[in-house]
């Protein structure tokens, strides 16, 4: 079965996510659609996208509603996923938020589209295996994610031998991880300082604004044009005047929006149009 055996069954479905979450599902992404709703639909006893179509709009089941939109986001991730833009966040942004922020000792980063939790927790042992640099401060971590499985898995911290070898060093598996079984979970202390939120880029912004970073990684290359502006718009309402901004690899603020510009400062890194550029400094003065 193709998807144009169930053209106008698909085209309900993207509207649906569309509708749902903002993200547009390219023409030469519909092929996705079947292959991704097939256990959803074995769960269910559900033989055809038109009978899926048609059990959704009898029923309103926003359980089933649910489970659909989450088979259709793409959650791939992966611990320190593009190192650089990490070894940037740990070895200069984060520095450079200790000097600006002695005063209250508080900081706050945002992960926003932070699929099953890998990025946020990369960020919670950055910080946790330097505990010298943060005593005495309040720093908050909030991650969210608008896919209900997702966060739900985030929020256990268990993940497969497979998932712990992605981008994740031995040292740091050993140290903050425990083995169950052939999984492994990360370990309470780590899981506790996160905030794990089920959260749209289209609703208002989380509490713990404003923020000193924000992450928003490859999610908003799934949004149309006029949907990633007006994300913009919003993580500039709730990012720091002097915070920083980082997408993902491909994904760029060019011909996108108006309230962001290259950081000049950090590599890869964003700051907001309305503040001041930092003076840049080398690499080197950060180590």
């Amino acid at each position: 079965m193709t998807p144009g055996d169930n053209e106008g069954a698909c085209r309900i479905l993207v509207g649906l996510l569309e509708a749902r979450t903002g993200q547009a599902l390219a023409p030469d992404r519909i092929w996705r659609i079947e292959t991704a709703l097939k256990p959803v639909m074995r769960n269910h006893a559900i033989d055809t996208l038109d009978s899926l179509v048609a059990k959704l709009a009898s029923e309103g089941n926003r359980g089933l509603v649910d489970e659909v939109i989450d088979a259709l986001l793409n959650n791939e991730s992966y611990f320190f996923r593009d190192h650089i833009v990490f070894d940037e966040l740990n070895d200069r942004v984060f520095e450079d938020l200790r000097v600006s922020n002695a005063a209250t000792r508080t900081m706050s980063v945002w992960m926003a589209g932070c699929s099953t939790g890998q990025e946020a927790y990369s960020i919670a042992m950055m910080l946790a295996d330097a505990p010298h640099k943060w005593r005495g401060w309040t720093i908050r971590l909030v991650a969210t994610d608008i896919s209900h499985s997702a966060i739900v898995k985030a929020q256990s911290g268990l993940y497969t031998q497979f998932e712990i070898q992605r981008g994740l060093s031995v040292t740091r598996m050993v140290r903050w991880f425990d083995q169950e079984g052939s999984d492994w979970r990360i370990k309470e202390e780590l899981r506790n300082r996160v905030d794990f939120y089920q959260h749209s880029l289209l609703s208002q912004a989380p509490p713990a604004g404003p923020f000193d970073v924000i992450l928003c990684r490859n999610v908003l290359l799934y949004f149309a044009k006029a949907v990633r502006t007006e994300v913009f718009s919003r993580l500039h309402s709730v990012l720091a005047r002097n915070g920083v901004l980082g997408l993902g690899a491909g994904e760029t603020i060019l011909g996108q929006t108006e309230d962001f510009v290259p950081s000049g400062t950090y590599r890869g890194l964003y700051r907001r149009a309305d503040a001041p550029a930092a003076r840049a400094r080398p690499i080197a003065a950060a180590k």
